[in-house]
């Protein structure tokens, strides 16, 4: 059964994630200590995490600092639950390994829809294959990206973008379809934080004119093309 691991110090919240989550069908296991959960996690080594930004022990980005760090709990999805809503913060969380977040308060509903997309995701992700377009390979095996046999770091909402992109050059797709692709459906991002994304990326890929690939197509969206 898909187990999603919960690292939250709330107890009235921890009731409502376990007994949504188990309504889903999953199977929920919690810790309401970060170090704790850090020990259970090589445990448990589950399917999917929920993570608490602010902590009492343990700020929640240095244990997504933890996860990525460990070969078997690396390439682990991680849902960030923050009362934080300014862009930088929620930014750094994506610099420190987190796939998604959701602001509290949030809908059950919703939460249940994102675990559900990035389970989609993960699954998609363990076919490994290598992926190019001109400069730029991806690897989507050990989630590595180079430009020119130079290796790109992106954060993970960067990888995906450009992963989406990779598989459909040329085309030209609206904001709302890469968040369709990227975030899940149900999910409520806005223009604003897809732009954002896109700039780390471009930002990310700026080492040599070739790899200058994204282009911006005026109220429409944006396309991969060697000739952006």
């Amino acid at each position: 059964m898909t187990t999603i691991f919960s690292i939250e110090d709330e107890e009235a919240l921890v009731s409502l994630l376990e007994y949504n989550i188990t309504s889903a069908g999953f199977k929920f296991e919690h810790s309401i200590n970060g170090y704790e959960g850090m020990m259970q996690l090589q445990k448990v080594n589950p399917d999917l995490i929920l993570l608490d930004w602010m902590l009492p022990d343990i700020a929640g980005t240095e244990i997504c600092k933890f996860v990525r760090s460990k070969k078997d709990l690396k390439n682990i999805p991680i849902i960030m639950l923050t009362a934080k809503g300014e862009e930088e913060d929620l930014l750094s969380g994506f610099d420190m390994g987190c796939d998604d977040y959701i602001t509290k308060p949030f809908s059950p509903a919703e939460l249940i829809a994102r675990i559900k997309a990035l389970l989609r995701r993960a699954n998609t992700d363990s076919n490994n294959s290598v992926l190019t377009f001109g400069n730029i390979k991806m690897d989507t095996g050990t989630h590595r990206v180079y430009c020119c046999d130079q290796e790109a770091k992106l954060g993970p909402r960067e990888y995906r973008i450009l992963e989406f992109l990779m598989r459909n050059p040329g085309r030209v797709y609206s904001r709302q379809q890469i968040l369709d692709s990227v975030w899940g459906t149900n999910v409520y991002v806005t223009d604003r934080t897809i732009d954002v994304h896109i700039r780390r990326l471009r930002k990310a890929l700026s080492s040599t004119e070739e790899c200058k690939v994204i282009r911006t197509i005026r109220s429409s969206g944006y396309s991969l093309d060697s000739q952006s």
